[in-house]
């Protein structure tokens, strides 16, 4: 039995580091792990770290706003992780006049060293447009608004703004 504790104790010590990390309450855990007892069961072990709060523990970067040079499109949004790579979401906003759009383009930078771009506009001025960019495994993004037709960006656009980089 002496064996069996030498064992469970690092794990139940991993556990509950793992639950601190991800900002869990560490209240059930340390109900089990009393300095009292040296045996951990490994049914608290698997109380303070599940599958469902590994999955919820999502990293998330929150970027913008960034606006046209007019300032009347303007777009903000944050980057999740995830099992598959990174997830760039956000929403476009437009305030122009008449027959005028706000777009918004994304650069991002692939782990093998190419450029990929996706754009969207939005021609409502009461909703706003969300916008998702499934970039995969990436070195940076970044993020320019500009103002434009129903087909094409004509100018007015802000510079590029990082939107994540990788290692800060």
């Amino acid at each position: 039995m002496r064996s069996a504790a030498r064992v469970l104790l690092p794990l139940a010590a991993a556990g509950l580091s793992a639950a601190l990390a991800a900002g869990l309450a560490a209240a059930p855990a340390a109900a089990s792990v009393s300095s009292a007892s040296p045996v951990v069961s490994v049914a608290s072990v698997a109380s303070v770290v599940s599958p469902a709060s590994v999955a919820s523990a999502a990293e998330t970067w929150r970027w913008g706003p960034t606006a046209s040079s007019d300032t009347k499109g303007w777009a903000n949004g944050y980057v999740r992780s995830g099992s598959s790579g990174l997830r760039i979401v956000g929403d476009l906003y437009d305030a122009g006049g008449a027959r005028t759009c706000s777009w918004v383009k994304i650069k991002w930078l692939t782990d093998r060293g190419k450029y990929r771009t996706a754009a969207y506009r939005n021609c409502s001025q009461s909703t706003p447009r969300t916008f998702t960019v499934n970039a995969g495994y990436m070195l940076l993004a970044k993020a320019m608004v500009c103002r434009g037709g129903t087909t094409r960006i004509t100018g007015k656009c802000s510079r590029w703004e990082r939107v994540w980089t990788q290692g800060g």
